[in-house]
Order: C-alpha cells, then sequence, then structure tokens
C-alpha cells in the first residue's frame, strides 16, 4: 500500500513477509485501491485484514469489494441514535446504555475483562438481527481461539465474522486490520442492516501505526506518536452511525478496546479516543481484585447517549439507581474509618452492598431486558438486603425461573418499548417477594 508520496521516492507499507524482495528487485503498481471483500459469505468465518481465510474454509466467495477507506457519512446523511444494542450485562443496559449508531470506549488495564464484556455483547445479539464483525489486532492466537470457542459453543459465529491480524504479523497488516472491518460493517450497514464492530484493541494498531511511520521517517511526535494519529483514528470511527430512513436505516455500532497502563486514563492515546467517542466504560482492576465481575467502575464510565436509547421499563426501576449507587460507594469508604453510624447511614450501606451483588455477572450469561429489570427492582425494593452476599445469586436465578415459567408476557412488553405502569410493577414485585421468600432463610435465635 502507498504511504509515503515524496518528490522523489514513495514509500510503501508490505502486507506480507515478501521473502523474495531485495535491492533492485521491481515492483508494479496494481491500479486499485486496497480493497477486502465483503458480504453474506463471510458471515462464519476468520479471515486476516486482507480477506484470506484463516479457518481451513476454503477461499473466501464474495461477490462484492470495498475499498477499506471511505468518506464517512455526511452529517445530515445520520439520523439520532434512539434504539438500544443490548450488551446483556445488567450494569451496561441498566446504566450506561449503548445504542445503535453509537462508539463506545471500553478501557482498563490488562486482565480485567474487557474482551468479555464484548464476547457477552456478541452472544446476546442472537435473534436480534445484528451482525458482529470481531476485529483481533495483535492478540495471541490463543485468545482469538477462545473467543471463536465461545461464540461457537452459544450457537452465536452464524452471524458473526472474525478478523485477525496476530501479534506477529507484519505492521501493515495491524494497521489496515481496523480499516478493513470497518468496511465489512458498512456493508451492511448500508445494505439497511444493523452491525456491529468491535476492535480489541486499538492501543496495539496506535503502535502498528508508529512503527510504521518512524520507518518511513514521518517526524515523532508526543511518545513518539506522530502528529496525526488522532486523526487515523477519528476518520476511522467517524463512519460509525445510524443513517436517515430514506438510506436504508442501516447502523454501524463501534466498541473499541483500549488498554491502559496502571490505570492511567490521561495517557496520550486514551485521551484522544474518548474525546472520540461517545462515551466510555471504564473497568477498574481493584473492583476486578475483589471479586466483582463485571469490574466496570460505574463513577467513572458514561454514555453520551445514553438514556435516549434506553428502554423505559429501566428508567423506570433504574433512573436514579446510577447516582444512588455512586453515593453509596463514597459513603462505604467513609464508614471504613471506623465512626459510629445512624440507622438511616447503616440501611443506605446495606441496599448499596445488595445492588453490587445484583448487578455481578458471570462471563457469557447474558440476561434478557426483563429478566435484568426484575433482578434490578429486587435490589432497588430491599429484597436483598436481608439476604448474606452469597445468596444473591441463587435468588436472582430463582427470580428468573419464576419470571419465566408465571410472567411470559413481561418479556414481550420490555422489548416492545412499553412503559412498566403500576399495575405492571405491583405484579412484579410480589413476583420478586415470592422468589427470595423461597430462598430466604431466617437464622435461628
Amino acid at each position: 500500500m502507498a504511504f509515503n508520496l515524496d518528490p522523489d521516492e514513495v514509500g510503501l507499507i508490505l502486507l506480507d513477509e515478501g521473502p523474495g524482495l531485495q535491492a533492485g528487485v521491481e515492483a508494479q503498481r496494481t491500479h486499485r485501491i486496497l480493497d477486502v471483500p465483503v458480504g453474506e459469505a463471510l458471515l462464519g468465518g476468520v479471515v486476516d485484514a486482507v480477506g484470506r481465510p484463516l479457518d481451513y474454509a476454503g477461499p473466501v466467495k464474495a461477490i462484492r469489494r470495498a475499498p477499506i477507506e471511505a468518506p464517512a457519512p455526511a452529517i445530515m446523511d445520520r439520523a439520532p441514535v434512539t434504539v438500544p444494542l443490548a450488551t446483556g450485562v445488567k450494569v451496561v443496559d441498566a446504566l450506561i446504555s449503548v445504542g445503535r449508531g453509537q462508539r463506545e470506549l471500553i478501557l482498563g488495564d490488562r486482565q480485567t475483562g474487557k474482551t468479555g464484556i464484548v464476547v457477552d455483547t456478541m452472544i446476546n445479539q442472537k435473534g436480534k438481527n445484528v451482525i458482529c464483525i470481531y476485529c483481533a489486532i495483535g492478540q495471541r492466537s490463543s485468545l482469538v481461539a477462545k473467543v471463536i470457542s465461545d461464540l461457537k459453543a452459544h450457537d452465536a459465529m452464524s452471524y458473526c465474522i472474525v478478523v485477525f491480524a496476530p501479534g506477529d504479523a507484519p505492521p501493515g497488516q495491524l494497521f489496515i486490520a481496523a480499516y478493513a472491518t470497518m468496511a465489512m460493517g458498512e456493508y451492511f450497514m448500508h445494505q439497511g442492516r444493523d452491525a456491529l464492530v468491535i476492535f480489541d484493541d486499538l492501543s496495539q494498531h496506535a503502535c502498528a501505526y508508529r512503527e510504521l511511520s518512524l520507518l518511513l521517517r514521518r517526524p515523532p511526535g508526543r511518545e513518539s506518536f506522530p502528529g496525526d494519529i488522532f486523526y487515523i483514528h477519528s476518520r476511522l470511527l467517524e463512519r460509525s452511525t445510524h443513517l436517515r430512513p430514506e438510506l436504508g436505516g442501516g447502523s454501524l455500532t463501534a466498541l473499541l478496546i483500549i488498554e491502559t497502563e496502571e490505570q492511567n486514563l490521561a495517557a496520550y492515546i486514551p485521551t484522544n479516543l474518548i474525546s472520540i467517542t461517545d462515551g466510555q466504560i471504564y473497568l477498574s482492576p481493584d473492583l476486578f481484585s475483589k471479586g466483582i465481575i463485571p469490574a466496570v467502575d460505574v463513577g467513572t464510565s458514561v454514555s453520551r447517549v445514553g438514556g435516549k436509547t434506553q428502554l423505559p421499563a429501566y428508567r423506570a426501576v433504574a433512573g436514579d439507581l446510577r447516582l444512588s449507587y455512586s453515593q453509596f460507594e463514597e459513603l462505604e469508604v467513609f464508614s471504613r474509618f471506623g465512626t459510629r453510624l445512624d440507622e438511616h447511614t447503616r440501611q443506605t450501606l446495606a441496599c448499596g452492598r445488595a445492588v453490587r451483588e445484583a448487578i455481578k455477572q458471570p462471563l457469557y450469561d447474558p440476561l434478557p431486558a426483563a429478566e435484568q429489570i426484575a433482578i434490578l427492582l429486587a435490589a432497588i425494593e430491599g429484597f436483598f438486603d436481608r439476604l448474606p452476599a452469597e445468596s444473591v445469586v441463587a435468588a436472582s436465578a430463582k427470580i428468573r425461573e419464576m419470571l419465566r415459567l408465571a410472567r411470559p408476557s413481561f418479556y414481550d412488553l420490555v422489548e416492545g418499548g412499553q412503559k412498566l405502569d403500576d399495575t405492571e410493577r405491583k405484579a412484579l414485585v410480589d413476583l420478586v417477594r415470592r422468589a427470595v421468600d423461597a430462598e430466604w432463610k431466617p437464622s435461628k435465635p
């Protein structure tokens, strides 16, 4: 790929190792812009950054190809983001809602569960007519193999595409992988469909660009990154949007992962991406070490689209939950100093701890919105306060079981975007009360 156009020479990026190249070998241009195969033929497959299969399934039989670089849709071609992209993760859907067409950043230190959240999100799109494209940039082959295995185990691979540029690949492949992934997602968006692209992770993409730029003698700037590092990510992510109905109404949502070092959110690349995206989900290593999974720091995380995309039933149940939970976390820190606490403060702490137990969630177990709302309602109404922490999981499972058996219509009500009126709320409160009572074993005097 032509990268530098200088007066006396052209700087090129090699996309393969090029073992036969040496000084004096003649090279010819192809008169083509770098492109990749796009379309339905890629679904269920694993390809590299230029669209070649990596899963031994034979050549990709794509009818169309698209250039990896394309102009972002004009402002007047974009529609507001109003439809939620359900992740199946309680703490995200209830407190940091993500919409179709949004760009949300997921950041945190190594081994804090960032990839787990996006895999849960892909699994949760089953039956929702959302195409998922997972782009692994510079990741270990074992990690990507596990992601693919988990997707297949949950019958999710049929609507997914995996684009893999391993860490030992040439830096040219690491650089173009993100743009190739975006081109594949844009195809579905322009067909009027909903697509989700996931970049894991863009810190490796930035390092690959820095390596290429320094090799081609581009002037280094802060942290040796070239001055246009902000531009390469912004031109990538601006292509993610929700199109107007007359243009098909398709959407392209971007979830991008970035790795921080020692919880430093103010580093160069994280601050760049925070300013480009529509919000961030921060995973704290401190919460992770305490066994709070997913380790989402509610106070630091935000969605700048948020409530506009959230289902009305969430707002009826968890409208003030974000603020009250943040206040609980501050109050919990204060209470560690051993001061005497009044009854109201003790109740607030008990309720906050119950909510924290309620929003814990194991990997690869995304929940429907109706079940999330029922569990959160039990926590907010104080039904979990009397339970020991280890019993909240069992009580939550009992609520889900009873909801599926006794109130199957509630699923359609929530997914249909209807509000939770007083009658429905009362019936739901009665159901969760009975479920918690079934798990509560009062201590003997």
